[in-house]
């Protein structure tokens, strides 16, 4: 929302969003083309893990044993199987048609040998064909998801670079358009993939996506909105759009249930991007920082017909002079680092943003530890999106970012390490669900702490960059997780004690609650200094010191 001159001049296009509407007729439209690109997102991060995930239950087959029923074929091939824990990936060395005539399982002290003809797998708990199941990879190549999962995140830091980059050379649209296609062109590969290395190459694409292939329609939206209204825009998009495609994708998994069906269903729709172009607008503020003012003009000349509402002459003439006064920017990512007050401020937020990253991907991947349903779990984690973001909506410009990422992260923590103590099953699933209730706000806090940090210039970049560092704490995650070989609870012990460091480095961010997006370093800078809790403040006489150049877009 614009302000009115007291000491310092208003930041021109806040005014222009007041005079054209905060949040009027075109900015809804806009919310509400987010929906695709929400679910987009949703099914990006998380398809992998129902098409390439393991039944609990598996075997090695045994072509002579197929015609019995599954359970004779178990008890008769796998060792141990009696005792109701039998050994996965061995088999006995044995003349399979003497075991036939005898029914019997071979004694105990029997030669065994690796699994040569793959495996028998009980569809139980994963009632459908898998890329794991269709391919044999467990065992000695249960590596092989995990494999493909590293390198989708290293796809995700890739694409990060690339599409930050590019959103911020040649615009927010062709951005979003490139990451959607690549999405799509990725995610159909994966159908047709034969191998592990096509397959993770198709996932490495599928990355580049995430989470570009939302996150640019997102920028660009929170642009076009108020002040006042970005908290809610910011934070409904996601728990209803994003927490609505991860509660429906376990159910259309299981309905589907085909691997390759669920790739078609999720990747196909991405291709609807192509028609972008014809309803979003590129980013007013984009434009201006690469001096193409009147191209910005003519949005904003297209969101008054829409809105229904006029610019004042005199309003938009001083917006065109002082843009065309602007330094017009070409900047790198790099340009954030040369000032030590934002380079502070974004060291402490990377780690804020992978201590958030690290606990909620965490208990994603915990989902299946805690003795209940696959499906159902994920559902009711997922579900806590919509409550927890909703709650942050009506929250967040009352209490500010700083409140809401440390005080939910250090309880998420709290909650994560009372769970050590309880027995698994309900009561500590319980505790994960609601500690994921918390570091959703957390995590939603700091996405959107983020765009109001940067300057225009480098906001998509510095916020890519920013994303990437979440991706590299993710690749963790898997290899936390993985970490109960050496003791049952020290997953969850890792993620609490991450959850309470976290929390005590967000506390010394700057608090944006209810300013107007920077458009220039300078006002990064004025950000940082004034609103962190020990920044060094500006006096009043200081301030009217800056340059008139710059003095338009301090707030």
């Amino acid at each position: 929302m614009g302000k009115n001159k007291e000491g310092n001049d208003a930041d021109s296009l806040e005014s222009i969003l007041h005079h054209v509407g905060d949040m009027g007729r075109y900015q809804i439209l806009l919310f509400i083309a987010m929906l695709p690109f929400g679910f987009f997102f949703a099914y990006i991060y998380f398809v992998q893990m129902f098409i390439a995930v393991a039944p609990a239950n598996y075997w090695c087959m045994v072509p002579e044993l197929q015609h019995l029923d599954m359970e004779l074929r178990r008890n008769l091939s796998a060792p141990g199987a009696a005792s109701g824990s039998w050994d996965s990936c061995r088999t006995y060395d044995v003349n399979w048609s003497e075991v036939l005539e005898t029914m019997t399982p071979p004694p105990e002290g029997t030669p065994m040998v690796r699994c040569q003809h793959g495996w028998d797998f009980e569809f139980t708990d994963i009632p459908y064909e898998t890329v794991i199941t269709e391919r044999g990879w467990v065992c000695e190549y249960a590596s092989y998801g995990p494999t493909a999962q590293a390198i989708f995140f290293a796809g995700s830091f890739t694409g990060g670079l690339f599409f930050g980059w590019l959103a911020d050379n040649f615009g927010r649209v062709p951005a979003l358009i490139g990451a959607n296609l690549i999405g799509a062109i990725g995610g159909i590969g994966t159908i047709y993939t034969k191998d592990v290395w096509d397959f993770a190459f198709c996932r490495f694409l599928v990355g580049m996506a995430f989470d570009n292939a939302f996150m640019m329609m997102y920028i660009l939206v929170l642009e076009y909105v108020g002040a006042r209204h970005r908290t809610w825009v910011a934070n409904m998009s996601i728990a209803l759009f994003f927490g609505a495609g991860c509660i429906s994708l376990p159910w259309l998994a299981l309905w589907l249930s085909d691997w390759r069906k669920l790739l078609w269903f999720t990747s196909l729709p991405m291709l609807i991007v192509v028609f972008t172009p014809f309803f979003v607008p590129e980013s007013a503020r984009w434009l201006v920082s690469r001096g193409r003012v009147s191209q910005a003009v003519d949005v904003l000349r297209k969101f008054e017909r829409v809105n229904g509402t006029k610019i004042p002459d005199d309003v938009l003439d001083e917006f065109v002079v002082k843009s065309n006064q602007t330094k017009q920017t070409k900047e790198s990512i790099l340009v954030l680092f040369k000032s030590s007050l934002i380079r502070n401020s974004l060291i402490l937020m990377v780690m804020t943003f992978m201590s958030c990253a690290i606990i909620f991907d965490g208990l994603v991947r915990l989902s299946n530890a805690f003795g209940l349903n696959y499906f159902l779990t994920f559902t009711l984690t997922s579900a806590t999106e919509i409550p927890s973001i909703s709650l942050l909506t009506l929250v967040l410009d009352k209490w500010g970012r700083r409140n809401l990422t440390t005080v939910p992260m250090l309880t998420a923590g709290v909650m994560i390490i009372v769970a050590l103590f309880v027995p698994k099953g309900i009561p500590q699933a319980s505790l994960a669900i609601a500690a994921r209730f918390c570091i959703n706000m957390s995590y939603n806090t700091v996405i959107q702490w983020v765009t109001e940090l940067l300057p225009t210039p480098v906001r998509a970049s510095g916020s890519a960059a920013m994303h990437m560092s979440g991706y590299v704490a993710a690749v963790l995650s898997p290899f936390i997780v993985y970490s109960e070989v050496a003791w049952s609870q020290l997953p969850l012990l890792i993620i609490g004690i991450t959850a309470c460091v976290g929390s005590g480095i967000s506390i010394m961010l700057p608090e944006t609650k209810g300013l107007p997006m920077p458009q220039t370093m300078s006002d990064s800078e004025w950000i940082v200094r004034e609103k962190s809790l020990c920044g060094k403040k500006t006096d009043k006489e200081d301030v009217e010191c800056v340059s008139d150049k710059e003095k338009s877009f301090i707030t």
